[in-house]
């Protein structure tokens, strides 16, 4: 039967409609580990071995829009709303690229240095959205072997108009400090002397290893200084970017070079449970409200000891000058913020919760023994693998029940990869999101080959609308990489049950070892998991360990300070949303 031309036009003009809204939605949220095109990293070059790698990231806000450099990466990233993230090139560049690079912008000017045991120069630009850089000066005095400066940050004070730098990444040396001359290109203006040394004997979460147990001597890093308030927190990651438990600390001083003072609420930026574990060697910047954030490195670890993404969360300090970063649900959706937000940043967590979590997942193929079950299980270190790399793979979960679905993450695993060079005309993903209630009828909610080509290894779709649905489905259409791997397919939203009791016979003793105690709690039904609460007040809960309900519930805490008395509490949670905080527990 013939259409109506009128009718036909509508109907053509309704699916336009549907289909700009499925493929062009305006994003309002971000969710860790960030959503950028990571770059193939060489260090492993001669080994043959190919993976995709972003760490030590510095987010610098100049004039208003954010500048990202990240270790290895051949260039650097531009945004204007700290959600959408262009790659540039850059027309002056490190021969051979930069790990840990410092940046500092100071008036209309953007520094750049790069870490090194060698001399080598400062960079600067005027125009670094569009790539252009210039040589501030062609060289910087050698230290003494072995000192660096590696993972270098250069601080510009403001209210006295003197520059300095800090660095240090050993297991040996401390974290060094030095006044720069700006009258001699940033030359170092007096002796370097050092701030301070980890001290694992006293500070239970600077001890090395997966939860802090391995003896191995612990690393410092990634040095970065911030002016808060008049007090100067020269923060380190510590104890070592390849566990769970990297982190950032701070030690305070009323002087750029000191005497600093350890701070005992520390770590300031810790995240060891969940899925993206690892806050380490990062920095602290603020965005256009004046809300302060803490960036780090979650580690993956697969393919090699470095293999890593980047992470952000909300920071900042309270009225008693203690910092802190909130990674309570860190790798959950969040909100970009818009206006100065209150406390800690709470209210960025969108409320959004994980849905897929050890849910049954079907797949089109099956390489070997890499089964899709090993998508659903939050670990970054297992993978389904697909028996060929071919449009029309795909991989079906089913929630269980019918929910709100509201956004995905697809993160991709870097299996037997023979990629070596940033081709982007080769190097990008696409694929397509379907829902269903009822496991027969299909509904595409997105589709990334209509947007353009980019490589997502981390992949965050926020849908423009809730989808009501019981069945979600990834639908494969393009990856670079000789074998289609998936460690992990994350579905939130919310369902319409009930959410968990407060969990209650909480206990936290702490051991003759005053850096350990020991944690339990009894299983509440339905609950998904736990966030494990504590800090040096009621009011001061800024440490967070996640568990999953499948998980003991009892466990070892390793990463206490040495004469600091700490509050305890916890919470559950499953996929209707959170219990209320239990109360808090002292311990001495």
């Amino acid at each position: 039967m013939k259409v109506p031309r009128k009718k036909h036009f509508s109907l053509v003009f309704l699916f336009c409609l549907l289909f700009t809204e499925i493929c062009s939605h305006a994003q309002t949220t971000y969710c860790n580990p960030m959503d950028i095109d990571y770059k193939y990293n060489f260090e492993q070059l001669n080994e043959h071995i190919s993976y995709r790698s972003g760490a030590d990231p510095v987010i610098i806000n100049h004039k208003g829009e954010y500048f990202m450099f990240v270790t290895i990466q051949g260039g650097y990233w531009h945004s204007k709303d700290m959600l959408s993230w262009k790659y540039l090139t850059a027309n002056r560049w490190p021969f051979e690229d930069m790990c840990a690079p410092a940046a500092v912008s100071v008036r209309d000017t953007l520094f750049l240095f790069q870490s090194t045991f060698e001399s080598r120069p400062i960079l600067y630009s005027v125009a670094p959205e569009k790539g252009i850089w210039e040589f501030y000066n062609r060289w910087t005095p050698r230290l003494p072997k072995d000192i660096g400066p590696w993972d270098p940050a250069i601080f510009h004070d403001a209210d006295t108009d003197k520059w300095y730098m800090y660095w240090g990444s050993s297991n040996v040396y401390p974290i060094f400090g030095s006044e720069l001359d700006h009258s001699k290109r940033l030359a170092f203006k007096g002796q370097y002397q050092a701030m301070f040394w980890l001290n694992p004997y006293e500070h239970g979460w600077e001890r090395f290893g997966p939860n802090h147990s391995d003896p191995f001597k612990p690393f410092t890093e990634g040095a970065w200084m911030t002016k808060h308030n008049g007090k100067y927190y020269l923060q380190y990651g510590a104890p070592g970017t390849e566990y769970n438990v990297y982190a950032n600390g701070t030690y305070v001083g009323d002087n750029p070079l000191g005497p600093f003072t350890y701070a005992p609420y520390n770590p300031v930026s810790y995240k060891p449970g969940g899925f993206a574990t690892g806050a380490g060697h990062g920095n602290t910047f603020q965005d256009n409200y004046g809300n302060y954030w803490n960036t780090g490195t979650s580690w993956i670890g697969l393919n090699w000891a470095m293999e890593r993404r980047m992470v952000r969360y909300a920071a900042g300090f309270d009225k008693d000058g203690h910092m802190f970063a909130n990674t309570r649900f860190g790798d959950f959706p969040h909100k970009m913020t818009t206006k100065k937000w209150e406390g800690k940043g709470d209210e960025l967590f969108t409320g959004w919760m994980l849905l897929s979590y050890k849910k049954p997942v079907t797949a089109s193929s099956t390489l070997d023994t890499m089964s899709a079950a090993k998508i659903t299980d939050e670990n970054p270190r297992t993978f389904w693998a697909a028996k060929q790399n071919k449009p029309g793979e795909t991989l079906t979960v089913d929630i269980g029940k019918e929910s709100d679905i509201k956004a995905i993450q697809i993160n991709y695993t870097d299996y037997k990869s023979d990629i070596f060079a940033n081709d982007p005309e080769k190097v990008y993903t696409q694929f397509k999101i379907l829902t269903s209630k009822d496991g027969k009828k299909w509904e595409v909610v997105s589709d990334l080959t209509q947007e353009p080509k980019r490589d997502r290894p981390c992949a965050y779709i926020e849908l423009s609308q809730p989808v009501k649905a019981r069945y979600v489905r990834y639908e494969h259409v393009y990856v670079a990489s000789p074998i289609l791997a998936i460690s992990e397919f994350r579905i939130f939203g919310n369902g319409y049950g009930k959410v968990p009791e407060t969990p209650d016979s909480f206990k936290a003793v702490r051991q003759k070892d005053a850096r350990n105690a020991d944690l339990s709690w009894k299983k509440v039904a339905g609950a998904t998991g736990y966030n494990i609460l504590w800090g040096i007040a009621p009011d001061k809960l800024y440490q967070t360990y996640q568990f999953w309900n499948d998980e003991p519930e009892t466990f070892e805490l390793r990463a206490l300070n040495v004469g600091v008395p700490y509050y305890f509490a916890i919470e559950a949670f499953n996929e209707n949303g959170v219990s209320k905080i239990s109360e808090t527990v002292a311990v001495k």
